[in-house]
């Protein structure tokens, strides 16, 4: 089993982080940050610019302790996860369009996401999967209330999306056009976490619903079909978070959600990623 060790980092925007790293052999480490268990308005209000009704109605949402991955999930360690022995399906080990071993993921399906975790998962020992979109939200606005993680508006300077158009009052940047190295911005939000707006989107466990009437409270992914324990057999759209370097800046938004075709479970694109999640479990014992 991958020996794993609790540290604490303090960068320039971060504070104090707690975090454990993932050993997946060669070299390669997964760090997977702390977010303590707190309770956050989900949802966009109705002057939040570039809003829609999906974000709606705001609500409260009590989300337990749990561990997520400072950065999207990288090539390199997909290289050394797909390695890993086969649970349902076959991964490719050099899926993405845009090459680089520090560059996110790209161009896999939410099933093929899942089938990261479960190889992920039999190899130490612990639970990983996709995020619920209520923890997703939780952890991108660490502890904030307005659009950006980091304020009012968002930059190129902050960020990698399509920054030939303006969000509010801020200015119009760089298009960069592809993806960019995880962390490349050295723009940590206050629980340590980066890329959380733009670069590639990210897969949330749930199900697509229009709206939040009826959504649960206690930061659990939303399903239909709450009897269906295989996620591998599961159909129809998952939900997709955080924009990508395609995407116009009101998608980048912490509380922005995106289905329409392209969130079809089996759907890839060179615009699309993820980064996972893991219980605390018998790491903080």
């Amino acid at each position: 089993m991958a020996k794993s060790i609790i540290k604490t980092v303090i960068k320039y925007s971060e504070g104090t982080a707690e975090y454990f790293v993932e050993n997946l052999g060669n070299g390669i480490e997964l760090e997977m940050v702390l977010i303590r268990e707190g309770t956050f308005t989900m949802g966009a209000p109705e002057d939040e610019k570039g809003s829609s009704n999906d974000e709606r109605p705001q609500h409260e949402v009590t989300v337990p302790t749990f561990f997520m991955g400072r950065y999207q999930v990288t090539q390199a360690q997909w290289r050394a996860v797909a390695n890993f022995p086969q649970v349902e399906r076959e991964l490719k080990p050099e899926p993405s369009r845009f090459k680089g071993d520090n560059r996110p993921v790209e161009t896999v399906s939410w099933y093929d996401a899942v089938e990261f975790c479960a190889r992920l998962s039999n190899h130490t020992g612990r639970k990983y999967r996709l995020p619920s979109e209520a923890e997703w939200e939780y952890a991108c606005r660490a502890a904030t209330t307005t659009p950006f993680h980091f304020g009012q508006t968002i930059t190129s300077e902050l960020a990698n999306y399509n920054a030939t158009y303006a969000y509010g009052n801020g200015s119009k940047g760089q298009y960069r056009g592809e993806t960019t190295p995880v962390g490349s911005f050295d723009v940590a939000n206050a629980f340590g976490l980066y890329d959380m707006h733009g670069n590639v989107w990210e897969w949330c466990l749930d199900d697509w619903h229009d709206n939040y009437q009826d959504a649960p409270t206690d930061g659990s992914a939303w399903f239909d079909d709450k009897n269906n324990d295989n996620l591998s057999r599961k159909s129809g759209r998952a939900v997709l978070r955080g924009g990508s370097w395609y995407s116009f800046p009101d998608f980048c938004r912490s509380a922005s959600r995106y289905f329409f075709s392209r969130a079809k479970r089996d759907y890839i694109g060179n615009n699309v990623g993820f980064r996972v999640v893991c219980g605390v479990g018998r790491i903080l014992k």
